[in-house]
């Protein structure tokens, strides 16, 4: 069952179109405990992720192909705008409340448990990013890093490595992914929400 999101996020961005609809009941959403994933109507979710539990998903965010989002520990968040990209797992519990802020990008076959992604944040490809972490607002995690317990990253700086540490300000080439990727993938999501259909196999006879 489909129900509007509670909780913050900034009034609806009218420079953006909506994403179409496309919830056709054939999305993987399962309830826990009594607890159902809430979907924003202008939220695209890919047929394959997976939504369990408590999770509420804003409007304009994407849930991409094989994620899977688990809340039976406490909520998952996605702000507006975020996108969760092919592969990733989210898990976590209550302290604190995993959160994806508002246009942030969490990027392929990551795992994100517990901690809090600041807004506009990206979290580079098959990354970890590991329980109380706080990832500031324009932050961007390097691919591969794992961001251990209770790391912060402040705003607009690089963290890499394993363990990850900061190592300094973004560069100008990090920071046209972290500024740009928000709308690229908004646009991206309209175009699979409105072309995408399921192929049927050849017949082999």
């Amino acid at each position: 069952m489909l129900r509007q999101p509670y909780g913050g996020g900034r009034p609806y961005d009218r420079l953006h179109p909506r994403i179409p609809p496309v919830h056709d009941g054939h999305v993987p959403l399962f309830s826990f405990e009594g607890h159902e994933p809430q979907v924003d109507p202008a939220a695209w979710i890919a047929p394959t992720a997976t939504l369990v539990g408590d999770v509420r998903v804003e409007a304009e965010a994407s849930i991409w192909y094989g994620a899977v989002l688990r809340a039976d520990f406490g909520p998952i968040v996605i702000r507006r705008g975020a996108n969760i990209q092919d592969g990733s797992v989210l898990h976590g519990g209550d302290d604190p409340v995993t959160e994806i802020g508002e246009g942030a990008t969490v990027g392929h076959l990551c795992v994100v448990h517990g901690c809090v992604v600041g807004a506009e944040a990206l979290i580079g490809n098959g990354a970890t990013v590991l329980d109380a972490a706080l990832i500031g607002r324009q932050a961007m995690i390097a691919g591969g890093a794992v961001v251990p317990p209770r790391l912060v990253v402040p705003d607009g700086m690089l963290a890499a490595g394993v363990p990850a540490r900061i190592v300094g300000e973004l560069t100008a080439g990090a920071r046209f992914w972290v500024e740009g990727n928000p709308e690229i993938y908004r646009e991206l999501a309209r175009r699979h929400a409105a072309t995408v259909r399921p192929v049927e196999p050849p017949y082999t006879g």
